[in-house]
């Protein structure tokens, strides 16, 4: 039996064929991937909602761990502080830990604050004492009479101590006029040098 040519009418039908099967195969593909697509965000949802919560639960205690550690460098320098600065001419006679004043907008906590009638020096405590946190202590400096107006007619100094003090940090703290204090056996030491000239604010 001889077999009937193919025509051009049979070709177009074909093609026709062809592209409904296509299109059908496309739209059974877009299908699955839209639902692979919803299963994978939502899998990836949750796995994100457990790293935040992990990242949350990581950063409170890195900022307890912390706080501690900053306490722990308030009590070992608090009743060393009338002492270093007396003999270093700042004849202060009280100190006040973790003194704090909502004034003006300005929020401000004082780690220390040593005084006598004329003088007062702020004491900033870190464990690991960084040149941000110096220069976030000396914008404090720089707000400290607008947060405490008691002491606008005194003359205020500043102080940063550190279990801990970065590379090069001291010598920073020291250019901008600030007393650095540092641990030294079983209590802790002003380590300027007599040359040191500290700033007044």
């Amino acid at each position: 039996m001889s077999q009937q040519p193919i025509t051009i009418d049979d070709v177009y039908a074909l093609f026709r064929t062809s592209q409904a099967e296509l299109r059908e195969d496309l739209r059974l593909s877009r299908e699955e991937y839209d639902r692979r697509a919803a299963e994978s965000k939502a899998e990836n949802d949750r796995r994100l909602e457990k790293l935040d919560r992990a990242v949350s639960e990581a950063s409170r205690a890195v900022n307890a761990l912390t706080t501690r550690w900053g306490r722990f460098v308030e009590e070992l320098v608090e009743p060393a502080v009338v002492r270093l600065f007396q003999e270093r001419g700042i004849d202060v006679k009280e100190k006040h830990p973790r003194v704090s004043v909502t004034r003006q907008e300005i929020a401000m906590e004082i780690d220390i604050l040593a005084v006598d009638t004329t003088d007062v020096v702020l004491v900033e405590c870190k464990s690991k004492l960084s040149k941000d946190d110096v220069d976030e202590f000396i914008e404090k400096l720089q707000n400290f009479k607008i947060a405490f107006p008691a002491y606008k007619n005194y003359q205020a100094f500043g102080a940063v101590a550190g279990i801990e003090i970065n590379q090069g940090v001291d010598r920073y703290a020291y250019q901008k006029g600030l007393f650095v204090i540092r641990p030294s056996g079983s209590t802790v030491e002003i380590v300027n040098d007599q040359k040191f000239q500290a700033k007044i604010w």
